[in-house]
């Protein structure tokens, strides 16, 4: 199936201790190029994150966002310093017998020195989080794949319905290029004719000028080309997967040929549909922008 490259996913993991929520979006890029913002709590686990999301993805520009909220009450733990401490009293000390005044720091006080108490946050178990944070993490990928899927099978049918518009420009300038030959030849034979004042005509030398016109404007090559791409493109889209720098190779290809035939156009209707044909394949081309 085909996969566009703008996707969003959502999941969340939540239960007495913490809570866990994980967001995924994604717009057009030519390579995979993932951003994470996550706590610094969990940031040891960035390196599993960005294996997994490679599971999942291989084009786009990524944003994962990761919320985390622990609910538990002992995660913490007070520790006292005793050394802290007494530094600070021996200090104090010395103060009172260099200034001879009454030492009169109470425990309540020496407490509220800096450093004297700290709190430390417990050691969490990180197999069991990595389990639950892994669990979340690839449900929302799954999420964002679904919505991926699902604006990629939209893209193709926009696409394929473009296509066949396309091939339709294509056989309106097939059926057209013999008779501009051939409008070519009488108008020659016209011109030269009222030239020559109903003398007789060189047929030969006529023909061979129509014969050089047709060289310089004939599109048979890139009409059998053109024809060829949009069928491989038919055929790439329908085989899915990811598929979007080919398509982008093929569309600068049917562009290229579109380009040739609008040049060699010396007839007002056939650059009409050229030009036609030329906006279509600059629009199928914006659309394989978005596919993966």
């Amino acid at each position: 199936m085909i996969k566009s490259m703008t996707g969003f996913g959502r999941a969340e993991f939540c239960d007495e201790k913490r809570k866990i929520t994980v967001e995924v979006k994604s717009v057009n890029h030519r390579y995979l190029d993932v951003n994470i913002k996550m706590p610094k709590k969990i940031g040891f686990f960035e390196t599993s994150i960005r294996g997994i999301l490679k599971e999942y993805m291989q084009r786009g520009k990524v944003d994962l966002y990761i919320t985390y909220e622990d609910y538990t009450e002992d995660n913490v733990s007070l520790k006292y310093n005793r050394e802290m401490a007494r530094s600070y009293l021996s200090y104090l000390n010395e103060m009172s017998d260099d200034f001879s005044l009454e030492n009169d720091v109470r425990v309540s006080a020496l407490s509220r020195y800096p450093e004297v108490f700290t709190l430390e946050e417990q050691e969490v178990d990180e197999e069991e989080l990595w389990k639950e944070l892994e669990g979340v993490v690839r449900r929302a990928c799954e999420a964002f794949v679904k919505s991926r899927l699902t604006e990629g099978d939209n893209l193709k049918k926009d696409l394929l319905d473009k296509l066949e518009g396309m091939l339709k420009y294509v056989d309106d300038i097939e059926k057209r290029a013999p008779a501009i030959i051939e409008e070519y030849r009488k108008k020659m034979y016209d011109r030269v004719h009222d030239m020559l004042n109903d003398a007789s005509i060189d047929e030969s030398r006529i023909l061979t000028e129509v014969t050089l016109y047709a060289d310089r404007v004939c599109v048979d090559e890139e009409i059998v080309r053109l024809k060829s791409h949009i069928k491989g493109t038919e055929d790439t889209l329908l085989s899915g997967g990811s598929v979007g720098r080919k398509l982008d190779f093929i569309a600068q290809e049917m562009n290229r040929e579109a380009n040739t035939i609008l040049s060699k156009s010396t007839d007002l209707s056939t650059s009409n549909v050229a030009i036609d044909l030329k906006t279509d394949i600059e629009k199928v081309r914006e659309q394989i922008q978005n596919i993966e």
